[in-house]
């Protein structure tokens, strides 16, 4: 048996592997979904957010996170709808951002806008091998200074940690398949909803010890900071709250997963 062409696709064969358009047949779910969902927002990026707000206070802080989350919310409504050209069920499919740049907004536009995302990628890479990094350096220190009675300062050297791990993603990116491992996904989640857990319940066990939440309406003050710290405090707390919202520049590719809706 054989399809009749929709929207430009060629005639193919029915198959329970392929989809219409001869790609292997999606099989994503509510629940994949959501874990794929989940591991791109509650990234590690959600670590330095009491760091943040610390910085700029309770005022900005709070409402840099509503304008940072407002922004994402809205780019996303706005990609779901480039995920098919036309009909929104069987009009041709855009695999990735970059497929939707290049079919609704032409090649020049598609150019620059993968100038953009790909930068954008290249720093999200960045922090999250600084992050790794810091986060396996406060492991070994903490260790170090629990194993010496707090004697030893216990002074850590970040450039191997670092090295490693960028090996690693080199390893593990060469692996086939890698993006369509989906349990991958909800390990991730799981650890994302862990250590943001092990995140609020240190918070409330430091409130717990002071009596008292501290912070401030403008966050960290001059006179414990000078001028120039204070300025690029806020201005790397900004960065910090972007990093953590980095979801909407691959939500064409997680919505690429979600198996073809029964009609």
């Amino acid at each position: 048996m054989v399809k009749d062409s929709i929207d430009g696709f060629s005639s193919l064969p029915d198959s329970k592997f392929y989809d219409d358009d001869g790609r292997p047949k999606r099989t994503g779910t509510v629940w994949t979904t959501s874990s794929h969902i989940v591991t791109a927002v509650v990234g590690s990026g959600v670590l330095s957010l009491a760091w943040a707000i610390a910085q700029m206070g309770w005022v900005v802080g709070p409402v840099a996170l509503i304008i940072f989350s407002s922004i994402t919310w809205y780019t996303s409504l706005l990609l779901a709808e480039c995920y098919r050209l036309g009909d929104p069920i069987s009009g041709k499919r855009n695999y990735s951002f970059m497929d939707a740049v290049q079919n609704i907004l032409g090649t020049t536009s598609a150019k620059i806008c993968g100038i953009v995302q790909y930068s954008s990628l290249y720093g999200a890479a960045i922090g999250y091998t600084i992050a790794g990094a810091i986060s396996m350096m406060a492991i070994t220190r903490t260790n170090c200074l629990h194993s010496s009675g707090g004697k030893n300062p216990c002074p850590i050297d970040g450039n191997p940690y670092m090295i490693g791990f960028g090996v690693s993603q080199i390893f593990l990116s060469q692996i086939p398949d890698f993006p369509q491992t989906w349990w991958l996904s909800i390990v991730a989640a799981i650890m994302s909803f862990t250590y943001s857990f092990i995140g609020l319940f240190l918070g409330i066990a430091k409130i717990s010890e002071n009596g008292t939440i501290k912070g401030s309406l403008t966050g960290v003050t001059i006179r414990t900071v000078t001028k120039i710290e204070k300025v690029w405090g806020i201005f790397q707390s900004f960065g910090c709250i972007a990093f953590a919202y980095s979801f909407s520049q691959i939500l064409i590719e997680i919505q690429d997963t979600i198996k073809k809706p029964t009609i």
